[in-house]
């Protein structure tokens, strides 16, 4: 059961929606990529209902918005330590069906993990989520064969249908928002076939690093990171102090966003380093995604948005990456028989 909202209406509702919490979403910044003179669809708080982008599908993902690039966590003196306010109050976000899954990756990290991040939890806390339908897929996507592309667990869903708005609200708080508006019997769309098709193999197993497959990135990839930034579940980080003071007794702690494909992130003491080649990393990322991460949760941390694919400079598909898990796992059995 939904309703049917015209344009102004929608606006309306965004408008309301303003008064209480922050509203972030994806917005175009014209000129606004790391290229001269093109654009990029990146998520800001909306200051205007015209600004949502819900016809393309944005070039970062939502997670800026629940773990920030860089986030104060603690401010300390010699004397004292004072934790970091909260940075903002109530938020709505405005996702998509796969990243609303990778929410739930998000929240089985940080929060279901044994031990509960703090620091995340306190905005978790604080956000609703409004999913936009995607009736068809963009070209890059592969959430049907991941299992992301029908929503679960958001509060609101949207689909845009010519000059109306078909919007099912799933939040009892929220009803107040509709009052006067004719319900429609009509749940929104979602995508049910991707131009891209993924395989994981059944057998996959850590074997597979002893594959051949892995060696091409060592000369392909750059190792630039930009696929971890893009992605809406990595969630690797590192810490850095920065110190007021020369004798370093007075300063902050933040936690920032780090990339486990850059050189550096695998350095331990006494000059030691993990997974130098780049396939390596590659090797690392890929069986995080599509292995690991399901052996501990059930799933695939993966959800098939496809922003990777997009970013690579060098090109680089991961859905074409996962397809060749199946003839690395042939190569390793071959080698074990």
């Amino acid at each position: 059961m939904g309703y049917t909202l015209s344009k102004e209406q929608f606006e309306t509702l965004v408008n309301r929606l303003s008064e209480q919490y922050q509203v972030f979403a994806p917005v175009k910044f014209v000129g606004g990529n790391t290229f001269t003179d093109v654009d990029v669809i990146r998520y800001d708080q909306v200051k205007n209902p015209e600004e949502i982008v819900l016809d393309q599908k944005s070039d970062y993902s939502f997670k800026e918005v629940l773990l920030p690039l860089s986030e104060t966590l603690f401010y300390y003196t010699e004397e004292q330590t004072k934790e970091a306010d909260i940075p903002r109050g109530e938020a709505v976000v405005f996702l998509r069906s796969c990243e609303m899954h990778a929410v739930k990756v998000l929240d089985d990290i940080y929060l279901n993990n044994k031990f509960e991040d703090y620091y995340y939890k306190r905005l978790r806390d604080k956000i609703k989520f409004i999913v936009i339908a995607c009736p068809e897929s963009f070209d890059s996507c592969f959430c049907v064969d991941m299992g992301t592309n029908k929503p679960e667990g958001q509060d609101m869903i949207i689909e845009q249908q010519g000059d109306q708005f078909l919007v099912v609200n799933e939040n009892p708080q929220w009803e107040a928002y509709f009052e006067g508006y004719a319900k429609v019997d009509q749940a929104p769309s979602y995508a049910k076939e991707n131009k891209v098709k993924v395989h994981i193999p059944e057998n996959l197993n850590p074997n597979i690093a002893k594959s051949s497959i892995w060696e091409e990135y060592d000369t392909r990839c750059i190792a630039c990171g930009r696929c971890n930034f893009v992605c809406p579940t990595c969630t690797c980080f590192t810490m850095q102090d920065i110190l007021y003071s020369d004798n370093g007794k007075a300063g902050e702690r933040r936690r920032v966003q780090a990339s486990c494909m850059v050189d550096g992130f695998t350095d331990v003491a006494g000059g030691g380093s993990y997974r130098k080649k780049f396939g390596e990393r590659m090797r690392f990322k890929m069986m995080h995604k599509v292995y690991d991460f399901r052996k501990r949760f059930g799933y695939n941390m993966c959800v098939g948005c496809g922003r990777c694919d997009d970013v690579c400079p060098e090109y680089i598909s991961f859905s074409a990456n996962i397809n060749k898990l199946e003839e690395g796992m042939k190569e390793v059995g071959e080698e074990h028989a």
